[in-house]
């Protein structure tokens, strides 16, 4: 059964590649009027002439977002895929910098609480709303690569999902969070992948269940379960997309 979401508007960020913009399609293409935000304008390119609406936002920029939900109104469901590691490698924790610290916790985690502060009132005042953050095996797990900010920000994700959920399921409004396995999706992953070489790339697919890795298609099609009727007494969990790492 195909997923009507005609009458909807979907606020996606980091949607102008992977993960993002696979979500921002999946959502368009069952009827709901995406507006896709995205810090690199030039990846936002990408969706020209696909229908989507699009704009250059930095996510970490508290007033820029609101003052986008607020003039582009109306938004019903919410996806968080904005983040990543920010071009940082792995490093002893004495070698973090408050720096290197904030640029990868502001855009993962802090991000996610400033888009669902900026859809939120609009979501009470109709009395239904989908948020979805996207986290990370690593936020339930260790993080590959070793990062420590990126593995305390999608576990703080995973917890301001089931906070919000908790708070804000009383009007109508989910609020769930997706950690997805290894998926080769942007320039970061496929650096990533490269690095583990041949026999690190075969310990990880091997270490899965399904024997493959995942596609952003695999976490869209989470996402569509989550924002559905068919998810509409789930709030607050995570679920992990990972092929049974």
């Amino acid at each position: 059964m195909k997923l009507d979401l005609k009458g909807h508007r979907a606020l996606v960020t980091g949607a102008g590649q992977g993960i993002g913009r696979a979500i921002a399609q999946t959502l368009q293409e069952s009827g709901a009027a995406v507006s896709g935000i995205d810090i690199d304008a030039a990846a936002l390119t990408a969706l020209d002439g696909t229908g989507l609406s699009t704009a250059q936002i930095d996510v970490t920029d508290a007033d820029a977002l609101a003052n986008y939900a607020q003039t582009a109104g109306g938004f019903d469901i919410a996806v968080h895929v904005a983040g990543g590691v920010r071009g940082q490698v792995g490093r002893p924790v004495e070698d973090i910098s408050p720096l290197d610290w904030d640029a990868i916790v502001s855009v993962n985690q802090t991000a996610a609480f400033y888009l669902a502060r900026a859809v939120a009132p609009e979501m009470k005042k109709t009395g239904w709303g989908r948020i979805v953050t996207i986290s990370s095996r690593a936020g339930l797990d260790v993080s590959l690569t070793g990062i420590q900010a990126y593995a305390s920000a999608k576990a703080g994700q995973i917890g301001l999902a089931r906070q919000l959920g908790h708070e804000l399921g009383q009007y109508g409004i989910t609020v769930n969070s997706v950690a997805p396995g290894f998926v080769r999706s942007n320039p970061t992953t496929e650096r990533q992948w490269d690095a583990l070489g041949p026999e690190g790339q075969d310990k990880l697919v091997s270490g899965i269940a399904m024997r493959r890795l995942g596609k952003p298609e695999d976490i869209a099609a989470a996402v569509m379960f989550l924002v559905s009727p068919q998810a509409s007494w789930i709030t607050g969990q995570v679920l992990s997309v990972d092929g049974g790492r």
